[in-house]
């Protein structure tokens, strides 16, 4: 077994391999850039090296000035995680020649899986199932659009070389294909350094279904059984499980075995997943097939009760799999939920900041929770805005589920805005909850799923975040309250959203307050602060609140969910920082990438007019209505902070 590690990644996945590592009596090297330089990887490997500034192709895509930490530290052994150079050939082959050993699989074998296209070609002759489509070499625009008119509409533009639904478009009618398609080629050469791309037929309501495989390097190779992550957002994986609900003996170990036999065809060695669509009727289809481990192999860990970590490196160290097939078998049912910082209610977009207060869930037997940012870390522009996973293991999936609703529950994250929320109400949702599942299921149920904002927020949330600043005042201040000759009356202000609030208080003699919502009065209620909870004594009724306040953000948490309040400063001068609805501003921070509408061009309502990418996605801005372009403030290129003036549009 290697002495010496070194961790060629970031986040939570280096801080998962660490733990490994150490486990196996392995030292650990890490690596980062300048914004890592203080985080929780760097501080839990045994030693760290800097790569270079924050942006990737200047740090962690630096496959030479790694080899040479590797060098200079004696690592015997890269470990590439996931994303960044995890599927690169070229840096597989430069680890054997600098005889460094790369925990993965050889060359020859990323290279045949790493295109999507070539792949497919590879499956093609060994006459496994494909989705109707195009994978050639040919990538003139017009080439492609005569095939995806061929092909029919809905198609499916996929970057050859991408994952993690990075450069991939649905595009529903010939006349978009030649925007998708250039959008597509800029997400993928950003974020793969590749701008390649195959085209598909778009299946209607298919699953997507995932077999995980073992190879060793002695001929061997065996399935883990299958995860569905058919739970989906602009095809990116939301909630993952295993195993598939609805899954029998027979379908998982077909396709358990077609898997292995893929695997076999191109010499494979290490741990890989190979991923199938699945129709309504059970057809399944070749898709792609990933070289390295998944986000989601925690479910693979939690049923099987296996460290597919040390699986990879004992595989990489030439010792045979720890397994043989008929060894192996499911217990339980596991699910994982991605934690990110980013807001459900503003089309996703990525959040960046300080996470003020992060507490996760208490970990245990059945709950686990992978990361790599603790409180007072920041999640910076420069890469994926994950702040956790979320395991849960239950002994069927209706145990699993309650868990994952109660975890969610429990979760407290202060300083950014998260799709927490969003991930309890999807878990809930009837359609998940009675696994009716397919890569359509949030789309079909936007509507419950991100419902729009009401006027006022939950009555007892309101009660809470009262007592909250009450309970508070008389901590503060002993004699509060007292008035002589009088009674002391309060009016609470709060914003939830674009409301204005305001609550009435009214104190007695006997330290309770009568409280006057917006909607009417609730009656006595009586409360007593201890760190972040809350015990409120309401007319006869007891509730109990978390509630968690820094500058003028408080948060309730309730067992029905979690109700976010602002504390307006009466004191503050009210500005106008909007020029007017045309002065479009960054709704997030990023890079400019292009500049669509020329200056003084009239265009229609909804057309584009300008592109960010953050953390490798691209965001859209599109003109409020018809008109022009009278200004950009921005060059291709450039760097924006959030809410950066960006252009000026004049309306008719």
């Amino acid at each position: 077994m290697f002495r010496s590690l070194l961790i060629a990644n970031r986040g939570e996945i280096a801080c998962r391999i660490i733990r490994t590592a150490r486990a196996m009596g392995i030292r650990t090297i890490a690596v980062y850039s300048d914004a890592d330089a203080s985080a929780r990887f760097v501080r839990l490997a045994d030693e760290a090296w800097r790569l270079g500034p924050a942006p990737a192709r200047d740090s962690y895509l630096r496959a030479e000035r790694i080899l040479d930490i590797a060098r200079a530290s004696g690592a015997e052994a890269i470990h590439p995680g996931y994303g960044f150079l995890s599927e690169n050939a070229e840096f597989a082959q430069a680890c054997a020649d600098a005889g460094v050993v790369f925990v993965g699989p050889p060359p020859a074998a990323i290279a045949a899986m790493g295109s999507k296209s070539a792949a497919k070609q590879l499956m093609e002759r060994a006459q496994v199932p494909l989705t109707p489509g195009y994978h050639g070499d040919e990538q003139d625009a017009g080439f492609l659009h005569q095939q995806a008119d061929q092909i029919g509409y809905p198609v499916l533009i996929k970057a050859s070389a991408g994952g993690g639904g990075k450069g991939m478009r649905i595009v529903e009618r010939s006349a978009d294909f030649p925007d998708a398609l250039a959008s597509c080629r800029r997400e993928a050469s950003a974020s793969f350094g590749d701008d390649r791309v195959l085209i598909e037929r778009y299946l209607q309501k298919p699953r997507h279904i995932e077999i995980q495989v073992f190879a060793d390097q002695h001929g061997e190779a065996v399935y883990l059984f299958e995860r569905d992550c058919s739970v989906q957002r602009r095809h990116q994986k939301v909630l993952e499980e295993a195993p598939a609900p609805g899954m029998d003996a027979a379908r998982r170990q077909e396709m358990g075995e077609a898997a292995c036999a893929a695997a076999r065809a191109v010499g494979y060695v290490g741990a890989g997943t190979v991923e199938f669509i699945v129709e309504p009727d059970g057809r399944f289809y070749f898709m792609e097939m990933n070289t390295r481990l998944q986000v989601e192999h925690p479910v693979t860990e939690m049923i099987t009760g296996q460290d597919l970590v040390a699986w990879q490196l004992r595989v990489a160290a030439g010792e045979p799999l720890p397994l043989r097939q008929d060894a192996l078998r499911i217990h339980g049912h596991a699910i994982e939920a991605r934690i990110y910082a980013e807001d459900p209610d503003r089309d996703f977009l990525p959040a960046t900041g300080q996470l003020i207060r992060l507490r996760p869930p208490t970990e245990s037997a059945s709950v686990r929770v992978d990361t790599g940012v603790q409180e007072g870390d920041a999640i910076t522009p420069y890469y994926d805005p994950m702040i956790a996973k979320l395991i849960v293991w239950g002994d069927d999936r209706q145990q699993a589920l309650a868990r994952l609703d109660q975890a969610l529950a429990d979760y407290r994250v202060l300083g950014l805005t998260t799709n927490i929320a969003f991930l309890r109400r999807l878990a809930r949702h009837p359609a998940f909850a009675g696994a009716d599942l397919d890569t359509g299921l949030i789309a079909r149920h936007q509507a419950e799923l991100l419902p729009p904002a009401s006027a006022l927020p939950d009555a007892d949330a309101l009660v809470a975040a009262a007592c909250w600043l009450l309970a508070g005042e008389a901590a503060a201040t002993p004699r509060h309250g007292w008035r002589l000759n009088a009674e002391c009356q309060r009016r609470l202000a709060l914003q939830y959203g674009e409301h204005a609030l305001s609550i009435g208080a009214h104190l007695h003699a006997d330290g309770s307050w009568s409280l006057s919502l917006p909607d009417g009065a609730v009656g006595q209620a009586r409360a007593q602060r201890n760190g972040s909870q809350l015990s409120i004594q309401l007319d006869a009724r007891r509730l109990h609140a978390d509630c968690l306040q820094h500058g003028d953000a408080l948060q309730v948490y309730l067992p029905s969910g979690l109700t976010a309040f602002t504390l307006p400063d009466p004191y503050a001068a009210e500005a106008d920082i909007q020029h007017g609805d045309t002065h479009l501003k960054a709704p997030m921070p990023g890079r400019v990438v292009a500049l669509l509408a020329p200056l003084g061009e009239e265009v229609e309502k909804g057309a584009p007019l300008m592109i960010l990418e953050a953390m490798k996605m691209e965001h859209t801005l599109v003109a409020p209505g018809p008109g022009h372009v009278a200004a950009y403030y921005f060059a291709v290129g450039e760097q924006v902070s959030e809410g950066s003036d960006l252009l000026d549009f004049v309306l008719p």
